[in-house]
C-alpha cells in the first residue's frame, strides 16, 4: 500500500504553510503531496488568508523538495483550457523532474463560481467538457516532437499546436479521475485515467465503485490493449491520536457545517487507520490519500509516520 497525505488549503493555509507541511511529509517517508483545487472554503470560515492557485503552489513545491509525488485532488474542468492546463502540469513536471500527476474532475462547487467569475455549466456539460479536455491534453502531451497536434470538438479547437512542452514523463504525468459518479466516471476513467481514486468513501461504496470501473475496463478492452493497469486508489479522512482526547481535538473540524457531502471518517487509533488500510487493500486499493485537516499540526504526521506506515510495511 502506498501512502499520500491530501490537504485542503482553501479551509486556511499560506504557501509557507503548505511549504512546511510538505518538507514534513517528505521527510517522514510518505509518497506524496495532494492537495485540492478549490478558490473558496466551503463553510462558514472564510479561510483566512484566502486561496492558493494549486499549480503556482506545486510549481513552487517542486522546486523545494526533491523526492515525494505531487499533484491535485482534484482539479477542476471548468477553470482551466485544457491547452494551457497541458503547458502547465507540463512544465511543473519538467521543474519537479517528472514527480507530477494530474488530478482532474468535472467541478462540482458553484459557489466558488459565482464568486471569481468562472462560467459553471449544468454538470451534463461540464462532464462532456472534462472529457474532451482528457483527449486534448493527452493528445498534446504524446505528440511526438516535431509534429503538430489538431483537434475540432464541441468544445475546444486546437489548430497546428506545436504540442510543447513536454512532460519529463513519458506518455506524461499519470492521470486520476475519480468520484462516485455511477456512469460517466467509470467511462473516462477506464479511457483516460492511470489511477481512479473513490474520495471518502465507506468500504462496500468504494468496492462497489472499483467493481463498476473494471467493467468499463472490460468494455474498453483496456487490459488487452498493452497499457499499464488501472491504479485503485481511495481517499480517507483521517484524525487519530495517542490519547482520546487528542483524537477528539483532531476530529473537532470534521463537525463543522460544510458544503461537502457526508464522508467515512477513521476516527480513533493509530491501530484503527491500520485495520481501515487493511480493508481497502482486501478490495483491490493498492494506493492511499490520506486527507488531514490542520496543516500546522505537523505532529499527526509524525504519528502517522512512526505509528501506521511501519506497520504497513510489516504486514
Amino acid at each position: 500500500m502506498r501512502v499520500c497525505v491530501f490537504v485542503e488549503p482553501h479551509r486556511g493555509a499560506t504557501y509557507d504553510d503548505q511549504l512546511r507541511f510538505a518538507r514534513r511529509v517528505e521527510e517522514t517517508g510518505f509518497e506524496g503531496f495532494f492537495r485540492a483545487d478549490h478558490y473558496q472554503s466551503m463553510g462558514a470560515d472564510p479561510g483566512l488568508p484566502g486561496p492558493t492557485d494549486a499549480w503556482l503552489t506545486l510549481a513552487a513545491l517542486s522546486r523545494e523538495t526533491s523526492r515525494i509525488r505531487l499533484g491535485t485532488l482534484v482539479s477542476s474542468a471548468t477553470f482551466r483550457l485544457p491547452g494551457p492546463l497541458a503547458v502547465m502540469v507540463a512544465q511543473v513536471d519538467q521543474m519537479s523532474g517528472g514527480r507530477v500527476e494530474l488530478g482532474i474532475g468535472a467541478g462540482w462547487y458553484e459557489r466558488e463560481h459565482l464568486s471569481y467569475g468562472i462560467p459553471f455549466p449544468p454538470v451534463v456539460e461540464r462532464f462532456d467538457r472534462l472529457a474532451e479536455q482528457l483527449e486534448v491534453v493527452t493528445g498534446l502531451w504524446r505528440t511526438p516532437v516535431g509534429e503538430t497536434y489538431h483537434h475540432d470538438g464541441p468544445f475546444y479547437r486546437l489548430v497546428d499546436a506545436p504540442a510543447l512542452p513536454k512532460p519529463t514523463q513519458v506518455p506524461g504525468p499519470p492521470i486520476i479521475v475519480g468520484g462516485k459518479g455511477p456512469k460517466r466516471t467509470p467511462e473516462l476513467a477506464a479511457r483516460y485515467a492511470d489511477e481512479f481514486n473513490m474520495p471518502f468513501r465507506s468500504v462496500a461504496e468504494t468496492a462497489a465503485a472499483y467493481e463498476r470501473v473494471r467493467e468499463a475496463c472490460d468494455r474498453h478492452g483496456r487490459d488487452a490493449s498493452g497499457r499499464p493497469p488501472l491504479v485503485f486508489s481511495a481517499g480517507i479522512v483521517v484524525a487519530v491520536g495517542r490519547t482520546d482526547a487528542e483524537t477528539r481535538r483532531r476530529a473537532e473540524p470534521l463537525h463543522a457545517k460544510s458544503a461537502l457531502p457526508p464522508e467515512d471518517a477513521v476516527v480513533g487509533s493509530p491501530a484503527q487507520l491500520v485495520d481501515r488500510l487493511g480493508e481497502f487493500a482486501a478490495i483491490g486499493a493498492t494506493r492511499v490519500h490520506l486527507r488531514l485537516i490542520e496543516l500546522d499540526d505537523l505532529d499527526h504526521l509524525d504519528l502517522i509516520a512512526g505509528e501506521v506506515l511501519p506497520r504497513l510495511e510489516a504486514r
